[in-house]
């Protein structure tokens, strides 16, 4: 976070459970969107099935995150 320091945000959007409740304050007006999603670093099974739950989660992550930014999703 030391890298963003200084730097202005209009968003912040967490996506995974813990980031909700442990992501650092934002002031100035920032809006903040929380988009949860599976910890895929979880996923069990043979490398493809491991592999098809991190493709998985990626495209949920592009997909949801489009949407909130077309204002088609107000973040779960």
């Amino acid at each position: 976070m030391d890298e963003f320091a200084d730097q202005i945000f209009d968003h912040v959007i967490t996506l995974c459970g813990s980031a909700d409740q442990n992501c650092p304050a934002f002031f100035g007006g920032v809006t903040r969107a929380h988009i949860g999603f599976d910890d895929p670093d979880k996923a069990t099974g043979t490398e493809d099935e491991i592999l098809a739950v991190f493709r998985r989660v990626r495209d949920d992550i592009r997909e949801r995150i489009e949407k909130y930014l077309t204002g088609n999703e107000a973040g779960a």
